[in-house]
């Protein structure tokens, strides 16, 4: 299989961690729901290309989102896996007991860095989503979890354009305050430039919130999720979400196209020396196992590369 040339990047991270979001993220955003038996074989692929985090599910109400309607048949299929760390998406109160029954104890909730994307996507204000993820943060830690705060439309809106740097800063630093453990500061249309990461992150320092506990989450709607990621590793960010396959978008954003693609971004880490002990070709095999299952080729260049899928 052809591998990048290996040059070393001697002023980036030496490893770096993949979130992977396609079993969640990303088959949450398809037209009909994929079978469980599906679902649960692409996460044990995944884990066994080298994969240690897998989003495998959220347990919100089946009506919102259909796809994910399996949560509580899925999750026990693969809980078991060794090494690997199974985070779910919670939406509320209900999501988080139900995740907890079921033995989750890596728990993710969803915010908005402006008011028109929570109108969408939570049906409240800003303010009033906070105040409903305040009692679950807690609880969650309360009970042993490590707790993920996804901030969406970090860097622009559909409905209200550019977001302000400090009103991203706002919602991270509740986030924080309620006991988040780590952020994911998520492009959710995909109109962030290197620059804007930049700034972003460097303000994020000077108001209180770590480097070693943001992740970032990219969307490659212009193009440029990996020089993105890039400007985040310069930074000496080390958590990089990315979806197998470029799976997955927003479905409360029309804008919004697929997330990065994990073998994109494995390539490009590959060739710049640093670690992230996944088996790039083990990942391209289970990304075009899975396009076979969706009934059509994967997004990713680097899939298509390596596989020659049409």
């Amino acid at each position: 299989m052809t591998l990048p040339m290996v040059v070393p990047a001697t002023d980036l991270p030496a490893r770096v961690r993949i979130h992977e979001v396609g079993a969640r993220d990303g088959l949450q955003n398809e037209k009909s729901s994929v079978p469980t038996d599906v679902k649960a074989e692409f996460i044990r692929r995944l884990a066994d290309a080298g994969l240690t985090t897998i989003e495998a599910t959220s347990f919100v109400h089946p009506k919102w989102v259909p796809q994910l309607a399996d949560a509580e048949d899925l999750f026990p299929q693969v809980s078991d896996l060794p090494g690997v760390t199974l985070p779910v998406l919670v939406p509320n109160q209900r999501g988080l007991d139900r995740a907890l029954a079921l033995g989750a104890r890596r728990i993710a909730v969803f915010a908005s860095a402006t008011e028109s994307f929570a109108k969408a996507n939570l049906n409240r204000t800003l303010d009033e989503s906070l105040a409903v993820f305040d009692p679950v943060v807690r609880q969650a830690k309360d009970a042993g979890a490590h707790v993920r705060g996804y901030v969406s439309m970090c860097f622009g809106d559909p409905w209200e354009g550019a977001v302000p740097l400090h009103q991203v800063v706002r919602v991270c630093r509740a986030l924080r305050d309620m006991g988040c453990d780590e952020l994911s500061l998520g492009d959710t249309i995909g109109v962030a430039t290197p620059g804007h990461v930049l700034e972003l992150l460097s303000l994020l320092n000077e108001e209180g919130v770590p480097t070693n506990v943001i992740g970032v989450h990219f969307h490659d709607t212009y193009g440029q999720a990996l020089a993105n990621t890039y400007a985040a590793l310069e930074h000496g960010v080390t958590t990089v979400d990315a979806s197998a396959g470029g799976l997955g978008g927003c479905p409360y954003a029309k804008s919004a196209t697929g997330n990065l693609a994990t073998e994109d971004l494995v390539w490009m880490l590959q060739g710049l020396g640093i670690e992230t002990g996944v088996d790039l070709g083990r990942l391209t095999a289970t990304s075009v196992w899975m396009a076979g299952q969706l009934g059509r080729p994967s997004p990713s260049r680097t899939v298509r590369a390596l596989s020659h899928q049409e």
